[in-house]
């Protein structure tokens, strides 16, 4: 993998770390439909001037636009939404485990639909990936996992395998179009199918822009430029120099970038499980990239 492809990676790993401590701040005072709209349309401002100074349709047919609709679809807008609802209806422990099958999601998936090769070495390198996510958790949050919340389970399940689609189809797409182009289109286009349910939500439950701390705004501005727009499209420029399966794994970087973070932000304490999973997530990545 090459050294830009493994920076853009690892960078965008660590915004979306912080991502989870934005959104606890966000949602204390937002409903969460009304942070996932919010974040999109910021996000999708920031590409406005690239889409109108260089003619962003340029070269885009009307099928292949119905194609970046239906990405947008399931990585944007209906992902995000699942996922946050699906946080609503189950425990965060659960959440946490199911998010560990995502590279696995992508693993097969880019086998199947773009002919990824899975070798010996991408499988180990997933398993101890997978086993420093868990060393992470610890043993008090995985003996704490209960099936009993399966309407939330189910939807935070949906929310995985529709990342592991956005990221096999983009892969395609990102090849043909660009990284950049496919970035800013579905995000602006996701940006459009939530602001009616971010507006639907809003009048539901009485929100008002008037109750909004000032850093739950930060937070929801940060959520929208530094993770919907410059994370993603790091994540994609790192899909146009590299395997999907090389590049999905990264997202094991995830869990223990996030444990840090919470230690620094909210006083959290770093064990030593942090350290040796972190170990373990290192060397799976390692091993996967030279698969």
């Amino acid at each position: 993998m090459p050294g830009r492809a493994r920076f853009a990676l690892l960078t965008a790993a660590f915004l979306w770390a912080v991502s989870f401590v934005a959104a606890i701040v966000a949602l204390e005072t937002v409903p969460p439909m009304v942070v996932v709209a919010l974040r999109l349309v910021i996000s999708a401002v920031c590409f406005l001037p690239w889409v109108v100074t260089t003619g962003g349709t340029k070269g885009i047919s009307l099928r292949r636009m119905g194609e970046l609709f239906l990405l947008s679809l399931v990585g944007t807008s209906l992902h995000y939404a699942t996922q946050t609802a699906g946080l609503q209806y189950t425990t965060a422990t659960n959440a946490s485990l199911y998010t560990t099958t995502g590279p696995i999601t992508i693993l097969l998936l880019s086998a199947l639909v773009l002919g990824e090769r899975i070798t010996a070495r991408k499988a180990i390198g997933v398993l101890l990936a997978v086993a420093g996510v868990l060393v992470v958790m610890g043993s008090e949050t995985l003996t704490s996992f209960e099936f009993g919340n399966v309407k939330g389970d189910l939807l935070v399940l949906i929310s995985i395998v529709m990342w592991g689609l956005f990221t096999v189809f983009g892969k395609r797409m990102t090849d043909e179009l660009g990284a950049l182009r496919v970035t800013a289109w579905v995000t602006i286009l996701g940006a459009l199918t939530m602001v009616p349910v971010g507006i639907y939500e809003a009048r539901a439950t009485g929100f008002s822009f008037a109750g909004v701390s000032l850093e739950a705004g930060v937070a929801i501005a940060f959520l929208g430029i530094a993770c919907s727009f410059f994370a993603t499209l790091l994540y994609f420029v790192a899909l146009g120099m590299s395997e999907s399966q090389k590049v999905g794994v990264y997202l094991y970087a995830i869990p223990p970038m996030t444990a840090v973070v919470a230690a620094l932000y909210l006083g959290e304490v770093i064990t030593m499980n942090l350290v040796l999973g972190a170990i373990l997530v290192i060397s799976g990545v390692a091993l996967t990239e030279r698969g």
